[in-house]
């Protein structure tokens, strides 16, 4: 209940740090959220973030109350009475008020304040005798312009001071009393500010008691459905000065506190924080980063990964023949187009992305393919239409899954998020693919084969030519040599055939084992290749979305703070 009603509710103790405190908090929710966040919505919580710094940095520990009321209400004859003296002007013409006028008392001045207020016209009572029971130092009343003036100047003057002051003093009247603009306009929109917030039914010298038991009620209820606490209505008249003494009271024990002003910027931070609270949700999904094999399927192949596959698999055959085959014949398959350099994925010095052998020049050179790779791009066939479809639907799924629990503008910001623009996705595939080793060491078994062959193949030659001289003596009638047998086969003979033949036979026993060892390096590779597109997914689709569902975390989490949940009474 507020200090101004007197209730036995307990009022929440709010210090000025915790405010500053918690405006800090909604400004830092502004920041993260502001884009998908309401844009009226922000425009009046960064209004409550400069009005706390403003009025927390005013010195002097004035409160500021404000009686506000429509035509007619009688509100500048009950500013004259709570003043002791006609300052306001009071007459039967309408708008009477145009301007604010301020009354303040006490020896402090209140320059800074009425300045930030932008009051002009005031009324400095100093210190002054009260009655007992008074304790007015402190108090800046004022008298506002009618709030349903029918002239825009006024109303607009009139909400522009209602939205700093420190405490309400709403003046109504038995005929406007249940006014739609009062309520919907003002006293609703008030819901949280009950501790700064009195209603004040004038002119009661116009009703018999009965009558003024049964509109005090009426009133009543009406304040319930605005949302307000129900406190007590005050009941006065300007003209007899009944009641004027119990509002004076009212407003002492709120003067006497000096924390109306904190409270009434508590009230703002704890409605617009409410409001705010609206535009995000309870929580928000957790990606898990390894579970999208989706997503790097889609990708794979909007990467033709399984043409890049293929061709390593088929350079892998090649190198093997080209190390493994019979020598003689190895020529025939340096004709064949090397499957890794028509896609531009091997490096300068012939040898494939990745193929160190060990040595640093090998390293040396795949850092020179890094750099090509950055500025250039490779021969794989651009995507076809179903495989940018696949990519379409994978991120779209990715999208409308973390976005499904949030509210429209944040599920939008998601799926803007897990969309990269243009070529953006293409290219960083195609510098993925061009930067991730395609091929490894060596196996041991070529060098085996390798050196086997070359040993076979110089057996051969040698038997050749062993027999070829043989041959040559035997024409020019020379004496024949002894030449030495193995059984039945004379040496030479036994070289050329056996080398011809192992030779042969060693290279047919080397295909298959390069097709096994193909379809290895295949599935090394692709799964190289799959870790490079996994990044690709990781930085332009999954890194965004989780910085949209990151930026909706620190929002929800600013907002609660700026709302006090937790704060105890």
């Amino acid at each position: 209940m507020s200090p101004l009603r007197m209730g036995a509710t307990r009022v929440a103790q709010v210090s000025v740090e915790d405010v500053r405190g918690r405006g800090a908090a909604l400004a830092e929710a502004l920041d993260a959220g502001s884009p998908e966040l309401d844009a009226a919505l922000c425009a009046r919580a960064g209004q409550v973030v400069a009005r706390i710094g403003e009025r927390t940095s005013i010195a002097g520990g004035h409160t500021v109350v404000a009686l506000a009321g429509a035509t007619g209400s009688g509100k500048s004859s009950l500013f004259n009475d709570l003043v002791g003296a006609d300052v306001a002007a009071v007459g039967a013409r309408r708008p009477t008020t145009s301007t604010p006028t301020a009354a303040v008392w006490g020896a402090d001045p209140a320059s800074e304040l009425l300045d930030w207020l932008a009051v002009g016209t005031r009324h400095h009572l100093g210190e002054r005798e009260e009655p007992e029971g008074l304790a007015l130092d402190g108090l800046v009343l004022l008298d506002l312009p009618d709030f349903d003036s029918r002239l825009l100047e006024h109303r607009v003057e009139a909400d522009r001071v209602l939205g700093l002051v420190d405490v309400f003093v709403w003046v109504t009247d038995p005929q406007k009393y249940a006014d739609a603009r009062l309520h919907h306009d003002y006293l609703a929109a008030l819901t949280g500010h009950d501790v700064v917030t009195v209603v004040v039914l004038n002119q009661a010298d116009r009703l018999t008691p009965d009558a003024l038991a049964a509109c005090r009620a009426d009133l009543q209820r009406l304040l319930q459905a605005d949302g307000l606490d129900a406190g007590e209505v005050l009941v006065t008249s300007a003209r007899d000065g009944s009641g004027v003494v119990d509002l004076q009271h009212r407003i002492s024990v709120v003067v006497a506190g000096r924390a109306a002003a904190v409270h009434r910027l508590d009230g703002d931070l704890r409605s617009v924080a409410g409001q705010l609270r609206a535009e995000v949700a309870d929580t928000e999904p957790r990606l898990d980063e390894r579970a999208d094999a989706g997503l790097v399927d889609a990708l794979s192949r909007a990467a033709g990964l399984p043409v890049v596959l293929a061709a390593v698999e088929r350079d892998y055959r090649r190198e093997a023949w080209s190390r493994t085959g019979w020598p003689f014949t190895r020529w025939v398959r340096a004709l064949q187009p090397d499957p890794l350099r028509r896609l531009r994925l091997r490096d300068g010095r012939g040898g494939g992305r990745g193929d160190r052998g060990g040595d640093p020049a090998g390293q040396d050179a795949i850092t020179a393919a890094d750099v090509r790779a950055v500025l250039g791009r490779s021969s794989l066939p651009p995507a076809t239409p179903a495989a940018r479809s696949w990519v379409e639907l994978a991120t779209r799924d990715l999208g409308d899954r973390a976005g499904a629990a949030l509210p429209p503008r944040w599920a939008d910001a998601v799926a803007a998020a897990a969309t990269p623009p243009g070529d953006d996705l293409g290219d960083a595939l195609d510098r993925a693919v061009m930067r991730t080793p395609l091929r490894a060491r060596n196996p041991w078994w070529w060098a085996a084969v390798n050196a086997l062959q070359w040993l076979l193949a110089l057996s051969a030659v040698l038997g050749l030519a062993w027999l070829a001289a043989l041959a040559v003596m035997s024409w020019l009638r020379l004496p024949a040599l002894d030449t030495p047998r193995v059984g039945i086969l004379p040496l030479p003979t036994l070289m050329l055939l056996g080398g011809m033949v192992l030779g042969i036979a060693l290279s047919a026993v080397s295909r298959p084992l390069a097709r096994v060892g193909a379809r290895r390096r295949r599935a090394v590779v692709a799964g190289r290749l799959r870790e490079s597109v996994w990044v690709v997914a990781q930085e332009l689709i999954i890194a965004p979305v989780q910085v949209v569902l990151d930026r909706h975390r620190t929002t929800r989490d600013r907002i609660d703070t700026a709302a006090g949940s937790g704060r105890r009474p």
